[in-house]
């Protein structure tokens, strides 16, 4: 089959290594895969190196760019369509707000046979105004209206697309974000190397945090929770592993609490160094304010490290209480705080949490598992059989 993947920007985030690795995997099981992306811009760092020693054909596109731009975005489209018309793919699969609802647009002027889209994550969310998330569900709506299938990392994005009219049950299927799965091995690195260099000792309890340093991302949360936690468990450190825009707000923040020699931070790390980065945490802290299916969480879990999340999108679909971490309802700060300080006074049940996460998600989330589910749906729409009637639930 010929396959395009259309995708905004190739930062490093969840979005886009799903993407990458898809491209990858599909290739490899013998398809042809043309990649789109606008430019990558930014200070969250970039794929474009990987992609560009890619098994696949690679394109960017100069009009394709995040901030909403009519005249921009009109030119995005002509140019996406020309680009398919002489391509010819079979399918189109977009990914991220913007290129799903222009690349959609630019499929059906091109008259591709098949247009599939991927719900990273919902356009429109609980941290935009309500005239955002009015605009951005008719778009939504509208697209899927000409789309054959709609591809959910979780099974929420399934439920709150279908709650304000967007997508039909027969066009959704849940394919998990597939991972590296053989670089999150807990075996493979040394837990007190990585500590020491950030300078914790051995009795330290330390909670990672992986996410840009940017609002709507649970900093803002997490800092208070900190203090209540710390005052409980004095024993408790933080490496916040990332960067981004806001990170000297928080560092003034923490400063101005008296947390920031608690905090270590990491900047910019390659998606490669992250499995070693959390063999030196003891749990993982997730305070989102929005997601999909949190890649990071399942990253931990793989690394045997329970976690500590906000009980919000698909994060309820693999933080289990009881079994694999602690969940908190959204913004219960109090709540959240108080998981950290249960986890970190009891090193017997981080364990087993960490340990039943990776028996459970290894296989889940495997990149090529993911291939092999996408070849399957565009399989089944070639063949005019609803994807809905797909089974991927025999390794949950």
């Amino acid at each position: 089959m010929k396959i395009a993947h259309i995708i905004t920007r190739l930062i490093l985030g969840g979005a886009q290594e799903n993407t990458v690795l898809s491209c990858e995997g599909l290739a490899d099981l013998g398809h042809e895969l043309l990649l789109i992306s606008g430019p990558t811009t930014g200070p969250e760092g970039s794929l474009l190196e990987r992609v560009r020693r890619g098994n696949y054909t690679f394109v960017e596109t100069p009009a394709l760019v995040r901030a909403v731009h009519p005249t921009r975005d009109y030119r995005a489209i002509g140019a996406l369509a020309r680009v398919l018309r002489e391509w010819q793919p079979d399918f189109v699969h977009t990914h991220s707000s913007k290129a799903g609802i222009l690349g959609r647009m630019a499929a059906r002027r091109a008259r591709v046979p098949h247009i599939v889209h991927t719900i990273h994550g919902m356009s429109f969310n609980r941290t935009q105004s309500a005239w955002q998330r009015r605009l951005y569900a008719m778009l939504e709506r509208r697209c899927a209206r000409s789309t054959d299938a709609l591809v959910c990392v979780a099974d929420a994005m399934r439920e709150q697309s279908l709650a304000v009219g967007i997508g039909r049950p027969d066009q959704f299927v849940t394919v998990r974000s597939g991972m590296e799965t053989d670089a999150f091995d807990p075996s493979r690195y040394d837990r007190a190397a990585v500590r020491q260099a950030w300078g914790f000792r051995d009795d330290h309890v330390v909670v990672a945090t992986v996410a840009r340093l940017f609002r709507n991302k649970g900093y803002e949360q997490l800092i208070p929770i900190m203090q209540r936690a710390v005052k409980a468990a004095p024993q408790l450190r933080f490496v916040w592993i990332g960067d981004g825009a806001d990170r000297a707000v928080y560092e003034r923040q923490l400063e101005s609490c008296g947390l920031r020699q608690h905090v270590c931070f990491t900047g910019l790390v390659a998606p490669t160094e992250i499995p070693k980065l959390l063999a030196g945490a003891d749990m993982l802290a997730h305070a989102s304010q929005w997601e999909g299916l949190p890649r990071a969480v399942v990253q931990a879990l793989l690394m045997q490290r329970a976690v500590v999340s906000f009980d919000i999108d698909g994060a309820p679909e693999v933080v289990i209480p009881g079994a694999t971490g602690e969940l908190a309802p959204l913004n219960a700060l109090d709540a959240f705080a108080a998981a950290l300080v249960k986890l970190a006074n009891d090193a017997t049940l981080r364990s087993r949490y960490g340990a039943t996460g990776r028996s459970r998600y290894l296989l889940e989330f495997d990149h090529a598992v993911m291939a092999q589910r996408l070849a399957q749906v565009y399989e089944a729409l070639a063949n005019k059989q609803p994807v809905a009637q797909l089974d991927f639930t025999a390794t949950r």
